[in-house]
């Protein structure tokens, strides 16, 4: 193999074969002549485009547009694409709501929608495009399992808002400004007025929430892990370069097809440790464990949630990026984008630079093609770290004897140690802390959302965000759950906490009162209750019956794993 990892140029019309070509299908070619394939198109590659588009929400739905051009691409480099669509979920929509427990849910109907077509119509390649969270994990699992040539294109980042300051200056903002404004007027501290300036102001037109929430965090880490192109998945929804960049994608997959450059060839273990390593070292969002995790799986690669800690520990956070930073995915790519931070990366070593990206480039070539913004302030110089260490840790302990994951990107308290306040829905939690119930010091405990109790391990941005509002909890209140965090979160907060309460986790043990020690430094999360005494808890407790008798929230109560397990279901 080249150094631009190809294997020499091939037929790429190879897999739809069967499905196009010979007397006997005929029938199958007039299907599709009847839609206007022309024979000429049916005897090309056939490429499929994977479209998550909805109008649902703001982060996908440009995406029509986005898949016309993936389209002339295809077609300019010999192919004939085929576009079919998938779900996708809000999270930001349903966030606070029952809803949200389709979210992560929607991560394995998006997978195997992907699988489902692309097998039954024998595609010899796929471009899957993505915008919402779940979208950019869920494309991928199926990329991995399919395993032709293949790559994943992100929809991309919406533009911040802006709202005048106190001193008449336009400041930039996203939604999770809204949603802490949710929590500070609940509290009084801002009326309906200023409420109305955020809601109107945060989402100014399409593309994914603006900082370095899951959507972002992911589609920058799929592009250090390869299945993404440098360079083309992180221009902004509605930039005027959004075309042409779509456009490449499209002649870069069928380059793909005649190279034979499929997911088994780009995503390795050497390519999941730079995804890991960008995530830590852009404060990204804690969501990206569960996806890595679930990533590795779909491919056979042994990863353990131990190996964020492990990679998150060597690696400097160096981007200022929302939640916990000043500046949103636009100034990132405005500042040289992902080839600039894989460029301070590599010159650390902190990176496998001979990695493979779908461009059928290796990392470090695609990093040496990187242009930095001069003063730009986004993406720091690695002598002048934010923080000498990434913005992911991961606890155990008596409470999450298989782990924990927090963030630390944002936030200075390593040391938290509080009486816990317990709650069995994430709608509890949010009730009291709109009541003025939750005081400082307090260990909010919201259990039963993991994957099975929820199902669907909702996220807390709700209740995290309104702790943030309010100015005497922001920063002396912490939050455990079995459920997760959005990107958008931030402030010490522990989620993924497993095993879940559902199951008979230590959380389930967990009485109003009970001391909880949150300890970064060593890694440790704790219930000050003896091992007895939790053992002797949990012999008299009794699990709760599903919450969904039948369907598809039935059938994945039924199959997921552990959080520690990347909450898979196969």
């Amino acid at each position: 193999m080249g150094s631009n990892g190809t294997t020499g140029t091939r037929n790429p019309k190879q897999n739809s074969i069967p499905l196009t070509e010979g007397p006997n299908r005929a029938a199958a070619r007039s299907y599709l002549r009847g839609i206007g394939f022309s024979k000429e198109d049916l005897h090309k590659p056939i490429i499929g485009i994977a479209n998550t588009w909805t109008e649902i929400g703001p982060c996908n739905y440009h995406l029509r547009d986005v898949a016309e051009a993936v389209k002339e691409g295809i077609r300019a480099a010999g192919g004939t694409p085929m576009e079919f669509n998938t779900i996708t979920i809000s999270d930001g929509i349903t966030m606070g709501t029952q809803g949200m427990k389709a979210s992560l849910i929607s991560r394995e109907v998006i997978a195997d929608s992907i699988e489902l077509v692309s097998r039954g119509n024998l595609f010899d390649g796929v471009v899957a495009i993505a915008g919402c969270d779940k979208n950019l994990p869920g494309t991928v699992m199926a990329l991995c399992r399919l395993d032709i040539p293949s790559l994943m294109l992100y929809g991309g980042s919406i533009a911040p808002g802006r709202v005048k300051g106190p001193d008449g200056k336009l400041t930039d903002i996203t939604i999770q400004n809204v949603f802490e404004g949710i929590g500070a007027h609940a509290r009084g501290q801002i009326d309906d007025a200023a409420l109305e300036v955020l809601e109107a102001a945060a989402c100014p037109g399409a593309g994914a929430c603006g900082g370095q929430f899951t959507a972002n965090t992911m589609a920058m880490a799929c592009e250090f892990l390869g299945i993404s192109p440098l360079g083309l998945s992180g221009v902004a929804a509605l930039s005027p370069d959004k075309h042409a960049a779509s456009k490449a994608a499209g002649e870069l997959v069928m380059a793909a097809a005649r190279n034979d450059l499929r997911p088994s060839k780009i995503i390795t273990r050497e390519g999941i440790e730079n995804a890991i390593a960008s995530v830590a070292a852009s404060g990204g969002s804690t969501n990206a464990v569960l996806h890595f995790l679930a990533i590795a799986h779909e491919m056979g690669i042994p990863l353990s949630i131990d190996d964020f800690d492990r990679i998150s520990e060597k690696t400097p956070l160096l981007c200022d990026l929302k939640p916990g930073g000043k500046y949103v995915a636009t100034d990132y790519q405005n500042a040289g984008g992902s080839r600039l931070l894989a460029k301070r990366l590599i010159e650390a070593g902190l990176l496998h630079a001979e990695a493979l990206n779908i461009t059928g480039r290796s990392l470090a070539e695609e990093a040496s093609l990187a242009v930095e913004t001069p003063g730009q302030p986004v993406i720091r110089e690695l002598d002048n770290a934010i923080k000498p260490t990434g913005g992911l840790v991961i606890l155990k302990g008596n409470l999450a004897p298989d782990g924990a994951v927090v963030k630390v990107a944002g936030h200075k308290r390593l040391q938290h140690r509080g009486p816990a306040r317990v709650f069995g829905t994430e709608e509890d939690a949010m009730a009291a802390v709109e009541s003025g119930l939750i005081r400082p010091n307090d260990v909010v405990v919201i259990r039963y959302e993991g994957p099975k109790g929820g199902p669907g391990m909702r996220e807390m941005l709700l209740v995290t965000a309104a702790i943030a509002g309010i100015a005497e909890l922001s920063e002396t209140v912490a939050l455990i759950t079995d459920g997760r965090f959005s990107g958008a979160t931030r402030g010490l907060m522990a989620g993924h906490v497993a095993p879940e309460a559902a199951v008979g986790g230590p959380i389930a043990a967990v009485e109003e009162g009970d001391i909880i020690h949150i300890d970064i430094p060593d890694r440790k999360l704790t219930l000050e209750v003896s091992q007895g005494e939790i053992e002797s808890r949990l012999r008299t407790w009794t699990a709760p019956e599903p919450r969904f008798a039948r369907g598809v929230f039935r059938k994945y109560t039924d199959s997921v794993s552990s959080a520690a397990q990347g909450a898979v279901t196969n």
